[in-house]
């Protein structure tokens, strides 16, 4: 069989060999790989093959030691990070698209679902009809390209162009809270605002940006001439899921000319849970927000939204020059249907030319599950921090540091600790990881060590939030005996 007729005929075939073994590894307890017990790190060592194997040795070898030693994150008690396994239907959807539409421009079906679901996206998450979005490959583009909006609408205000020709020389800065995800800096390097005009504003007891503090750092820089690109709040932090005063902020931008945008990447969507739904008053004021499908909805990592309420602004900002090869392959009465027209014109939104389809997956999601379904993955979700918060209230050897906003809850164990509480925790923190299959993370809260569960995890169950407890609490006891 020569290599053009092998990728004919063979997809059912393959797909249902490897759908066999993702089951199996979804049934099985996910040993962690490093303790598994199998030398796949030897198996996976060599030079490059002179002569392949075939398709049908590389898939068996795939099945056998690869996807059994990948980390957990699909496993019920994986809630370490604000990234969990996808559910099924978007990986299936995402796989097909792969294929059938492996970039996301040209007036197809694919290119329709990309603007569907960013409208879809948009009502779920509360932010309106007259949001705009693009996809992109996480919330570090996402914010990127939030913030290269700003930078770009700020300076138009003052005259000045800056992506065409920089900043003519004035300052700049970006206000966001301490607790604010890294990318802001990162994205304020990239576009040349710099990391070191980055305003960490001091946070409340409750991790929440301090609105008093913002306004005199505000004040400040406009008495020195400086132009505020932007003010990034945040719905729902990474640390402790935390949402800042939304309406506050955005009335401050608004007073002193700056853009407005809103980091929901992992929180947005918990504006469908209608006890934390008053936290998100003030959205409307948005001039920008972002939210990442791979984190709450259970798409496949790699998709995130920028929602802007004129994509001209992002025209402006990122459009690339014409290309000779580009610009004259598409003609009105070119006989190609498929590139009759180019679609909605995403690579001039963003930086990424080349892109999957990745708005298949989130309509896969929201037409699985429709917004009441994603309503009750969100409540069941902030439900499980509750329950945690609860359980630890109720028992004399734990203590909530971070009490649940949306589905993350900071707790400690603290019987029979005298000194060391955060020495304690972190080494129960380790033996969790080691021994158990249960896998948090942890973060400072007022300067406190806490173990951090982030429920987002589409397979957790009741039973699973349970044995976290019970093993924290049976870890602490033989820790401080």
């Amino acid at each position: 069989m020569d290599g053009r007729s092998a990728e004919t005929g063979q997809f059912e075939r393959y797909l249902s060999a490897v759908a066999r073994g993702l089951d199996d590894w979804l049934d099985s307890d996910m040993p962690d790989a490093t303790s598994s017990g199998i030398d796949w790190q030897e198996r996976l060592k060599g030079p490059v093959p002179e002569r392949g194997v075939g398709a049908e040795a590389t898939i068996d070898e795939f099945i056998r030691t690869v996807l059994p030693n990948g980390p957990r994150l699909s496993s019920s008690k994986w809630w370490g990070w604000i990234t969990t396994g996808p559910t099924t239907v978007p990986v299936v959807l995402s796989s097909a698209a792969m294929v059938a539409a492996p970039q996301r421009y040209t007036l197809t079906a694919f290119n329709r679902l990309e603007e569907l679901s960013l409208e879809w996206l948009a009502q779920v998450c509360s932010l309106g009809d007259h949001m705009k979005g693009v996809y992109s490959s996480g919330g570090s583009t996402a914010n990127l390209v939030a913030l290269g909006a700003a930078r770009q609408w700020a300076f138009e205000q003052v005259g000045i162009d800056a992506s065409a020709g920089g900043y003519g020389g004035r300052d700049c800065a970006v206000y966001t809270s301490a607790e604010a995800h890294h990318t802001v800096q990162r994205s304020a390097g990239v576009l040349g605002i710099g990391r070191d005009n980055v305003r960490l504003i001091p946070t409340d007891l409750r991790q929440r940006m301090d609105v008093s503090k913002l306004r005199e750092r505000l004040r400040r820089d406009r008495e020195a001439g400086v132009v505020p690109v932007a003010i990034v709040a945040a719905a729902g932090t990474t640390n402790t899921g935390a949402i800042d005063p939304l309406r506050d902020v955005g009335e401050l931008a608004r007073e002193f000319g700056a853009w407005f945008h809103v980091d929901g990447a992992y929180g947005l969507p918990g504006s469908l849970d209608e006890r934390v739904a008053p936290l998100y008053e003030g959205l409307e004021l948005a001039d920008s927000a972002i939210v990442d499908p791979h984190k709450w909805l259970g798409a496949p990592v790699g998709v995130a939204a920028t929602f802007v309420r004129d994509r001209s602004i992002l025209h402006r900002a990122f459009t690339q020059e014409p290309a000779d090869y580009l610009e004259g392959a598409f003609t009105p009465d070119d006989v190609q249907v498929s590139l009759d027209d180019m679609g909605i014109p995403y690579a001039d939104f963003g930086v990424e030319l080349s892109s999957p389809s990745r708005g298949v997956m989130v309509w896969g999601i929201l037409s699985e599950l429709g917004v009441e379904g994603l309503r009750r993955r969100v409540v069941s979700d902030n439900d499980f921090a509750r329950h945690v918060a609860s359980r630890a209230h109720a028992h004399p050897s734990l203590e909530v540091l971070a009490e649940p906003v949306l589905s993350i809850c900071g707790f400690r164990y603290t019987s029979g600790v005298d000194t060391d509480l955060d020495g304690v925790n972190a080494a129960i923190l380790r033996r969790l990881v080691r021994e158990t299959p249960i896998i948090v993370s942890s973060t400072i809260v007022n300067g406190s060590f806490v173990l951090r569960p982030c429920f987002i995890n589409a397979r957790t169950t009741l039973a699973d939030v349970d044995e976290l407890v019970d093993t924290v609490v049976r870890l602490g006891a033989e820790l401080t005996s």
